[in-house]
């Protein structure tokens, strides 16, 4: 089977870093992309010392130049990508009356606009394959939560991306499909619980007791949905939105 090149975006840690390992075990390239280069390189050699092949990208998403030179990196380091995990985030949380517009802005730049500005990117390479993997990470915030005008509105409109872009390129071989996590244990939630004065053992306890399995989420729970979207089996899934969040959503 043909080695395909995957870049995960926002993959230094927690949910991307997750996925970029799962997809490298699934025996893709990868290329492990975040903000601070620095910080992908142990997800690298994580992925390199059990004999898989992944490069450290440093770019910032939310700017057109960076993603082009990032990709541009990638074709020459690996090869041509045709799977793309959109995965970058960052939370700026707060009440309306209180969320300033760089908050707002900031978190659709990161989330939407990266999403955008990669997908586009990376589209040429997927339709001259005649094949591609878009996945996009949204969150069960898409459906509203208190406090996240922003990111919900984001992580809504992630959902509307990728169903789009399943019409647009679905006639190329290209999937396009997102998750939609509810609570998982990463660095974000655990600021999250700081933010609010609880201890994160604590909020993880009080939280799992509403989920019908009764647990909360891993990293790794996300990566093995990616792992499907990603396959090569999944050529007939698409514009699909999974929730992998404990029980059923709305």
């Amino acid at each position: 089977m043909t080695q395909r090149v995957a870049i995960v975006t926002g993959a230094a840690r927690g949910i991307g870093a997750a996925v970029a390992l799962r997809l490298a075990k699934d025996g893709n390239a990868v290329a492990v992309l975040d903000l601070d280069e620095g910080a992908c390189e142990a997800t690298v050699k994580t992925i390199t010392e059990a004999g898989g092949k992944a490069v450290a990208i440093g770019a910032d998403v939310s700017k057109s130049d960076q993603v082009a030179a990032a990709v541009e990196r990638v074709v020459a380091e690996l090869g041509a990508p045709t799977i793309l995990v959109n995965n970058a985030g960052v939370l700026r949380d707060n009440l309306l009356f209180k969320m300033s517009e760089d908050d707002w802005d900031t978190v659709m730049s990161v989330h939407l606009k990266g999403s955008f500005l990669m997908s586009k990117a990376v589209q040429s390479h997927m339709v001259e394959a005649k094949y591609g993997r878009l996945v996009f990470l949204s969150s069960t915030s898409a459906l509203g939560n208190r406090g996240q005008a922003n990111y919900a509105s984001a992580k809504a409109g992630l959902q509307g991306l990728a169903k789009t872009l399943a019409f647009e390129l679905g006639k190329f071989g290209v999937t396009s499909n997102a998750i939609a996590p509810g609570f998982i244990e990463t660095d974000m939630t655990a600021a999250t619980a700081a933010r609010v004065g609880i201890d994160f053992e604590e909020f993880k306890k009080a939280t799992a007791a509403s989920i019908p399995v009764q647990r909360t989420g891993t990293p790794e729970d996300i990566a093995a949905a990616a792992s499907f979207f990603c396959s090569e089996e999944n050529g007939f899934v698409s514009g699909q939105v999974l929730y992998v969040a404990g029980g059923p959503r709305n």
